[in-house]
């Protein structure tokens, strides 16, 4: 029995990329190698330098099918069957055979031949995917008939993607390598743009990308290999159904994004016998924020929640995962051992764990008060320990009470000093410290229930146990003081920070100041003010005189209401003030600066203008009055040629002077807005003819491909016909006497596209952006060129009209002016009618 034969598929992300010459090469490489190599079948669609690979290689004759009285050529199995040889070359897995084939698809065909053992090389597009299939036409706008089930590639032995930027493609089509010349405008403009492009390229990598995981992970199955293969950033997030699933999301995607194809996957763990609740909604928003995040959510159900999280992640081979902080309170960790978070940190092994904080979660920042060492509950909460703690221990130590007990007595009575004293802070534990010194000696020290001490040394150790008492109240306060002045610095560190991001962020510095100065501080308002006008207002409206304020700047002043600050965050306050003015600087700055702008772009142009003038108009004035001069001085004493020939160049020269300035009639309405445009239904074809009569341009100097059955587009008419005037007259400026100039329509979605192709020397690319600057000219000007208008006014009618227009080399050189306008019938073809 013979063993069955290897399948190595070739993909590419679009035609033109190499697939077939990259298959041809191979073949002549094993050639070389000594295998027994054929060609079963392969077309090389006209292509040169496919055609030369074929030297050399065994090409099968192909079987003639006919159909419907059309002959029809597919590859012929049988003959490779018989001709057995060690690789077969078969062009186009997804190809559909002719009607009365054997087999429908010529994947069926491939599989026989690997059946009889002979290893096959294929070629296939991303587009002929099944799965893809309707993915592919979203972006490129064209069907697919002809697809591949997605198991046929993945049972392939090996899948390579021949690879190509979408630019390199571009300029290989251009070039006349891919396509005859007379498709190549329409496959540029069509099927083979930039964004399609781009969009197909990656869909092959993304699907060679899951395909190698899936390989990966069979791999590592098959070995039971349980370590972690860093391939590529997973982030699994974990969800409880808390308030905090928002932020752990957004932290695993920025976490994910710092890589290239790093992966966001949530998961959801949810308890066997449904004690543990979450929240449905709050669950719905944070599964429709991963959709958004380009995540994926899945759920798992598992009692033993830090385990089953783990699993879940060493299954997917993730390298990190997210979790929030534990929401139990200390005591209640105390009481219930470590939380999630632990156990996850204890059982994770490779995968780094981030711990986010519910404060985060929050999204406020609010500054720890410095006002004493502990809060207020706490002191409250020491002494009422100290009022019923220290009857009830000496109860139970009464009761037991022996004249050798006197030294567990007084370790019980500073015991609870200790704890007084971590409760409540120093003034609970003094009060703890006295309260149990008399208690020890009314009813320890003899003699009892006397506030009286016969032995000195009893003294002594009374005196010692309330200064150890004292010690320790107080460096258990200064230890909580410190911890509170800690966290205010940060607190403080964290703000400032977030007022300097605020002023470097710009437009909205000013509000977020505002904002952040409100719940910072925890007022309940606050109203920035210049003079009698509000600037901006944060919270609860502020009632007349019930307010205090800060002074920003001269006329500017910050009013809070709320509680009175002590002094330390009025001194806090004082810098974010400071950071106000700055910003309020800066926003003025800019707003100087934006309204400097035009004064210098007309300035500029007012320059460029006056230069113009100066040399452009010079000429046909002098022209034009040399003419008239030389009619009135000659006299009767010119031939009729000579006098018809002043009078031509006279009418030449006025006729300059009135489009130049009609030019610049137009140029100054466009920029000063008041250019009238009145857009209606328009076709092309109605707009483009009247342009060829214009300028009186025949067959001899124009190629016309219009296409009938292109929309009507939403266009001013008479300016689209200047339009397209410029373009024509620029273009056949331009062109070689031996070239025509060309125009052609064409749409696509709702666009409809006017193309004026040139084949003259074109545009360098460092000077694609100068030629819709006014006043600006590639070389010098006749009698008859402009002042540089024709490309800047063009421009600025086809954007009025809610258009664009792109220059783009033409291929084999030249340049192709491209006017996109929307359809009638588009939602974006309605521009605002501007006054006149």
């Amino acid at each position: 029995m013979s063993t069955r034969g290897r399948l190595r598929v070739l993909l590419g992300a679009a035609p033109g990329v190499g697939k077939t010459y990259t298959m041809l090469e191979e073949g002549r490489r094993l050639l070389s190698e000594g295998k027994d190599v054929v060609v079963a079948v392969v077309e090389t669609h006209g292509r040169a330098a496919t055609s030369a690979m074929t030297e050399g290689l065994e090409i099968l004759p192909r079987r003639v099918v006919s159909h419907r009285g059309v002959e029809l050529t597919e590859m012929d199995i049988d003959a490779t069957l018989a001709r057995n040889p060690a690789v077969a070359l078969v062009d186009e897995l997804a190809h559909t055979n002719a009607p009365g084939s054997r087999n429908e698809k010529r994947w069926q065909d491939v599989h026989e031949l690997l059946d009889a053992g002979i290893d096959v090389i294929s070629t296939v597009n991303i587009q002929h995917i099944e799965s893809l299939n309707d993915v592919v036409e979203k972006i490129t706008r064209v069907p697919q008939r002809e697809t591949i089930p997605d198991r046929i590639l993945r049972e392939a032995d090996q899948v390579e993607v021949i690879d190509l930027a979408p630019q390199a493609l571009r300029d290989r089509l251009a070039s006349g390598v891919v396509y005859p010349a007379e498709r190549i405008d329409a496959a540029l403009s069509n099927y083979f743009r930039l964004g399609n492009l781009t969009a197909l390229r990656e869909l092959a990598l993304l699907w060679l990308a899951d395909e190698v995981d899936q390989a990966l992970k069979s791999y590592r199955n098959e070995h039971g290999i349980d370590s972690q293969w860093e391939a590529r950033e997973r982030v699994v997030v974990a969800l409880t159904g808390g308030p905090e699933g928002e932020t752990l999301l957004r932290r695993g995607a920025r976490i994910a994004a710092r890589s290239a194809g790093g992966e966001l996957i949530a998961v959801h763990v949810t308890s066997q016998d449904g004690l543990r609740t979450s929240s449905p909604t709050a669950l719905a928003a944070q599964r429709s924020l991963v959709d958004k995040l380009g995540g994926t959510y899945h759920q798992v159900i598992g009692d033993d929640i830090p385990h089953s999280l783990v699993e879940f992640a060493r299954s997917l081979n993730a390298t990190q995962l997210v979790i929030g902080v534990s929401r139990r309170s200390r005591l209640s960790a105390a009481l219930t051992g470590p939380g999630i978070g632990a156990t996850v940190i204890r059982e994770s092994g490779d995968i780094d764990v981030h711990i986010v904080t519910h404060s985060a979660a929050g999204g406020r920042l609010a500054l720890p008060r410095s006002g004493g060492a502990l809060t207020m509950k706490r002191r409250i909460a020491g002494m009422i320990l100290a009022l019923i703690g220290g009857p009830a221990l000496t109860w139970l130590l009464a009761t037991f009470r022996s004249p050798e007990s006197i030294t567990s007595d007084v370790l019980s009575y500073q015991l609870l000093v200790v704890i007084v004293a971590l409760v409540g802070g120093i003034w609970p534990a003094l009060f703890a410290a006295v309260l149990s010194g008399l208690t020890l000696d009314f009813f320890f020290i003899e003699p009892f229930y006397t506030v009286t001490i016969d032995d000195p040394l009893h003294l002594l150790a009374l005196t010692l146990y309330v200064t150890i008492a004292v010690l320790v109240s107080f460096i258990v306060d200064r230890a909580a003081r410190q911890t509170r002045v800690a966290r205010r610095a940060a607190a403080e560190s964290e703000l400032i920070q977030t007022i300097a991001g605020s002023v470097l962020r710009g437009q909205n510095a000013i509000e977020a100041l505002v904002e952040r100065t409100r719940e910072a501080f925890a007022l309940a308002g606050v109203r920035l003010r210049e003079g009698d006008t509000v600037l901006v207002t944060s919270g609860e409206p502020l009632a007349d005189g019930r307010y205090s304020t800060v002074p920003v700047s001269k006329r500017t002043v910050l009013e809070l209401h709320g509680p009175d600050l002590p002094a330390r965050e009025q001194r806090l306050l004082t810098v974010v003030a400071a950071q106000i003015a700055v910003a309020l600087e800066h926003r003025q700055l800019t707003e100087t600066a934006s309204g400097i702008a035009p004064l210098a772009a007309s300035d500029k142009i007012r320059t460029a203008l006056l230069s113009a003038l100066s040399h452009d108009l010079r000429r046909p004035l002098a022209a034009a009055t040399a003419a008239v001069s030389g009619l009135q001085a000659a006299g009767d004493s010119l031939t009729p040629a000579d006098m018809a020939e002043l009078v031509t160049t006279a009418g030449e020269s006025l006729t300059t002077l009135s489009v130049l300035v009609t030019d610049l009639l137009d140029v100054s309405r466009l920029q000063a807005g008041v250019l009238a445009i009145l857009p209606t239904h328009v076709d092309a074809a109605d707009v483009i003819v009247p342009a060829l009569d214009e300028l009186g341009l025949g067959p001899d100097e124009l190629e016309l491909d219009l296409n009938p059955e292109i929309p009507l587009v939403s266009a001013d008419p008479g300016l689209l016909q200047r339009v397209v005037v410029n373009l024509l007259a620029n273009a056949t400026r331009h062109s070689p006497d031996d070239s025509k100039v060309r125009i052609t329509t064409s749409s696509l979605d709702d666009i409809v596209e006017i193309r004026v192709i040139d084949h003259g020397p074109g545009i360098p690319p460092d000077r694609i952006d100068d030629v819709f600057v006014p006043f600006q000219r590639l070389g010098d000007t006749d009698n008859t060129s402009g002042l540089g208008l024709g490309l800047a006014l063009s421009k600025g009618f086809v954007e009025g009209m809610g258009g664009t227009l792109t220059p783009e080399d033409t291929p084999g050189g030249g340049l192709t002016m491209v006017v996109a306008l929307p359809t009638h019938n588009s939602t974006t073809a309605q521009p605002e009618d501007t006054p006149s």
